[in-house]
């Protein structure tokens, strides 16, 4: 299993950025994905998920301002992220289970500053 994640970058709040993670290694479209962030210095935690059914679940700190999408053709999952604030600086990772394993992407960094 392989997961790729890219796009993160500096942006000023409210600003935008689309996260990508292709994957590879399994079968795409039957897996929920996952993005999940760890702010400096904090523990890792939940942003959204996508099913295989694409229904959606997101953090309450992000919901209304992130998208989370899927294409099982191009076996990638994204991350539509609007209106960023400081608190969303962070490293964020793709995640999904396979075989009873979470398997993460190596993580993009997102930097809000202005």
């Amino acid at each position: 299993v392989q997961l790729q994640a890219c796009g993160g970058g500096l942006v000023q709040p409210g600003g935008s950025l689309r996260l990508s993670c292709s994957a590879a290694g399994f079968n795409f479209r039957l897996n929920t994905l996952g993005w999940y962030r760890q702010p400096p210095g904090k523990q890792r935690e939940f942003v959204a998920n996508i099913t295989s059914g694409h229904s959606t679940n997101y953090a309450d700190s992000v919901k209304g301002r992130f998208t989370i999408s899927r294409d099982n053709v191009r076996r990638t999952v994204y991350l539509q992220m609007n209106s960023l604030k400081f608190e969303d600086a962070a490293v964020y990772f793709c995640k999904t289970e396979y075989r009873n394993r979470d398997f993460w992407g190596q993580g993009t960094q997102v930097t809000v500053s202005s």
